[in-house]
């Protein structure tokens, strides 16, 4: 019997990914407090999220395959969240240009009726180019990406931003990396082709 896949995440973007797995899954929101604790690494902050996500489902699905993940994107060792608004991530989209910004995205899954736990962070880097307030306004009024780490959207407009791209899976940049998930549900017991 196929064991019930859960996605701890209210994100449209990760469940239009997992999607393309063609897996029969649940999206839930976890609704967990997702405040960075003082000194906090991106990388151990990302992770932490993640499985604190799926723990939150747990004992609501104690016999289901839970994924959380969660992204953040780290400029000069400063975490760049979700904007919130046009003038934010104005701020956040100047201050990258012809810098790179490094993506953390942390993934978990875990099956609480077999122990099963991983969990990993997963890197991507951009290199941002240099564009005029103009070409950002355009962009920002186009995608509106006041809901995305960092306030773009690469599956879009946003790749006009970009002048360089380096990781291991494209689809961590958008914030459910693929590749090492199927990885980790296979590990899980989910046959996944």
């Amino acid at each position: 019997m196929k064991p019930q896949i859960v996605l701890a995440s209210s994100s449209v973007y990760r469940r239009e990914l997992l999607a393309r797995l063609q897996l029969d899954f649940e999206a839930v929101s976890p609704d967990i407090d997702e405040t960075r604790l003082a000194g906090e690494a991106a990388g151990a902050y990302v992770r932490r999220l993640a499985e604190s996500k799926a723990r939150r489902l747990a004992q609501r699905f104690p016999s289901a395959v839970l994924i959380g993940s969660d992204q953040c994107a780290v400029l000069d060792d400063e975490i760049l969240g979700k904007p919130g608004s046009h003038e934010a991530a104005m701020d956040q989209l100047r201050r990258a240009q012809g810098r790179t910004v490094v993506f953390h995205t942390g993934l978990c899954v875990l099956r609480e009726a077999t122990g099963f736990v991983e969990v990993d962070d997963i890197l991507f880097e951009v290199d941002f180019r240099h564009r005029q307030d103009a070409q950002l306004e355009r962009y920002l009024l186009a995608e509106k990406p006041y809901d995305c780490a960092g306030s773009f959207r690469s599956e879009g407009y946003g790749i006009s931003l970009f002048s360089r791209l380096r990781g291991d899976d494209p689809t961590a940049l958008i914030g459910l990396p693929l590749i090492r998930l199927v990885g980790m549900l296979e590990a899980a017991g989910v046959e996944v082709v």
